[in-house]
């Protein structure tokens, strides 16, 4: 069944070997095809097309263009290469062990030549381990004897069933997730995150002092600014992403239970919590020493649970963006050749908020599911939490199509300041001041403030006149009834502005460098092994 999944993805695969657990270690293929499902944009366009035509999730088909760098962390490809890479890492710490006398010390050189296995990874690589897999019916057995196979034609003098050595595959497999969620954190989600908070700072900045009415219940309310809003956004992003910045990342290296049976039982000599301890540190991850066969899960639901409330934020977001584009207050630019709808030709949709949205449900849906399904497993274990495991990719691709589109949208924006202002200046937004007016009034101690202002203006259209000759009724001074008079609604936003400057995220400096650099590099090991 592998191989025909190979040969419909584009990878080309040689006939079945005699099984790997008996079989003398031949030199693997010379071939480094690169496949078009992993290509990017190095592949034909045709190739590419057919792809996501073909493709039964919309994150690897109409989406593929905003989800390319995730193949790096969460594809088939990925997960074997991380793999690979903690077993090499494991092998060589082995023979760095004094205490470990199956292995002895492995020259930097021949150490170089294994780390480059899985630097160099390819997907004739991996397509090669998907065949052993189809023979063993066991993912993690056929990177093993992958790596077996390597061994042979790489450094034929090293021993090697020292291959996987007391491990059991969850060992490799909570190792390579951590990783995969570190890196994908570092290099591709927090540069968009940071981006988006900075274009939401910008808004909040650039706007800070546009006065327009604000809403409560869809109804018209005090007057806010059109930055203080953006800056609300900006905030509360900004603090999520500060949690996520925090994120601790776990591995656990223990055995089959988690008690090192096979490790003492094999070689009670060595101090293998040490061991273990500054392996998974090295990796840049923290040591979990208490742990069943998996490592618990829960830091991914610590941190898909902020990646929720992420996607939460942003879908609040992309609501109110769609209401404002539909109240008029923002205009959207448009673009040469779209088409907003096949019957309406005036038509120009705010259909970026629109799939952003869309995009953010199916993501928060899934973080949710990830964070309650992951930390619970039967007993010692059970293999639910692998297949769930697999749709990491799934969710974080919903939440960068969303990134994507919320990018866009917003990078069509204009504060239509005709519209706003002509809100915030009609005769009926003079109600809005009720408010100011019973303050003052409670102030000076005048009687039943609240009670006369609902008599005068709830359910009644009320403006600048009857304001003023209300104001006239007041046994004010002659200093406050100036003052109450003087006041416009477009006037009466408070501190507004003065928030954005003080509590807002700053503004990005003036032609800032494009936020697509950090992703470019993060891209450049595949790239390099779809050029092989």
């Amino acid at each position: 069944m592998a191989r025909e999944v190979l040969a419909i993805a584009g990878v080309k695969t040689t006939k079945p070997r005699r099984s790997a657990a008996t079989a003398s270690f031949a030199k693997p293929r010379d071939s480094h095809a690169a496949p078009a499902f992993l290509a990017g944009a190095s592949a034909p366009a045709k190739n590419e097309l057919e792809a996501a035509l073909l493709a039964v999730s919309a994150v690897d088909g109409r989406y593929r263009r905003s989800t390319l760098g995730l193949r790096q962390y969460f594809s088939e490809y990925a997960l074997i290469r991380y793999r690979v890479r903690v077993e090499i890492e494991w092998y060589l710490a082995l023979a760095a062990n004094p205490e470990f006398d199956a292995l002895g010390p492995v020259p930097s050189t021949t150490a170089d030549r294994l780390r480059a296995v899985a630097r160099d990874f390819s997907l004739a690589d991996a397509a090669r381990v998907k065949e052993l897999e189809a023979e063993t019916n066991h993912d993690l057995k056929a990177v093993e004897y992958f790596l077996k196979e390597r061994l042979a034609v790489e450094t034929p003098t090293l021993p090697r069933e020292i291959v996987h050595f007391a491990l059991t595959s969850e060992d490799v497999n909570n190792l390579a997730y951590a990783l995969c969620l570190k890196e994908f954190t570092a290099n591709e989600l927090m540069p968009r995150l940071d981006g988006l908070v900075g274009t939401l700072a910008d808004f909040a900045h650039r706007y800070r002092q546009v006065a327009m009415l604000g809403r409560t219940h869809g109804q018209e309310a005090s007057p806010t600014t059109v930055g203080k809003e953006f800056a609300v956004f900006a905030a509360r992003l900004a603090r999520q992403i500060e949690q996520l910045r925090r994120q601790e990342y776990l591995g656990k290296l223990n055995g089959a239970v988690g008690n090192f049976n096979a490790h003492l039982f094999a070689c009670p000599e060595v101090d293998w919590v040490e061991v273990s301890r500054a392996f998974v540190e090295h990796f840049g991850l923290r040591w979990n020493p208490l742990t069943t066969q998996i490592e618990s899960h829960d830091y991914m639901a610590e941190m898909f649970g902020v990646a929720a409330r992420i996607a939460t934020v942003l879908l609040d977001l992309a609501r109110d963006m769609w209401g404002y584009v539909a109240l008029g207050y923002f205009r959207q630019r448009v673009k040469a050749g779209e088409v907003g709808s096949s019957a309406m030709p005036h038509k120009v949709n705010p259909i970026d908020f629109e799939n952003a949205e869309g995009n953010l449900g199916l993501a928060v849906a899934l973080f949710h599911h990830l964070a309650a399904k992951l930390p619970v497993s039967r007993f010692q274990r059970d293999l639910s939490d692998s297949t769930v495991l697999r749709s990491l990719g799934t969710a974080f691709g919903h939440l960068t199509v969303a990134l994507a589109a919320l990018g866009r949208g917003l990078d069509r924006l204009e504060v239509n300041h005709e519209r706003i202002g002509r809100d915030v200046d009609d005769d009926h937004a003079w109600e809005v001041l009720a408010e100011a007016i019973q303050t003052l009034m409670r102030r000076r101690g005048l009687d039943r403030p609240y009670e006369r202002l609902k008599e005068l203006t709830r359910g009644r259209a009320v403006g600048r006149r009857a304001i003023r000759q209300f104001i006239d009724t007041l046994p004010l001074d002659i200093a406050d009834r100036r003052c109450l008079k003087s006041l416009r609604p477009r006037d009466y936003l408070g501190l507004a502005a003065e928030l954005v400057e003080r509590f807002a995220p700053p503004a990005r400096p003036a032609n800032p460098a494009s936020n697509k650099d950090s992703r470019k590099k993060a891209r450049h090991a595949l790239r390099k092994v779809t050029s092989e």
